[in-house]
C-alpha cells in the first residue's frame, strides 16, 4: 500500500547532456624575480638592527619603570621622616 514504486530503467537519464567544455584560457607568463645576495643581506641586517632597537626600548621602558617606583616610594616616606 505505502511501498514506493521504482523506475523501469536501472540508471535515470542523465538530466543535462554533457557538453564538451571550452579549452582553459590562456596564462600570461609571470615575470621571473630575481633575488640577489645583497638583497637578502640587506633584509638581515634591517631585522637585526630593529630586533636590537627594539630591545633597547624594552630595557628603557623597564629602567624608567623601576626608577619610578623607587622614587615613588622615596618621596612618599619623606613627610613622615
Amino acid at each position: 500500500m505505502f511501498l514506493p514504486k521504482y523506475p523501469d530503467s536501472p540508471t535515470p537519464p542523465p538530466a543535462h547532456p554533457h557538453t564538451v567544455a571550452d579549452q582553459a584560457p590562456a596564462r600570461r607568463p609571470v615575470p621571473q624575480i630575481s633575488v640577489s645576495t645583497g638583497a637578502v643581506a640587506a633584509v638581515l641586517v634591517g631585522g637585526v638592527v630593529l630586533t636590537a632597537l627594539l630591545a633597547a626600548v624594552a630595557v628603557t621602558a623597564v629602567s624608567v619603570a623601576v626608577a619610578a617606583v623607587v622614587l615613588r616610594s622615596l618621596l612618599r616616606d619623606q613627610p613622615r621622616r
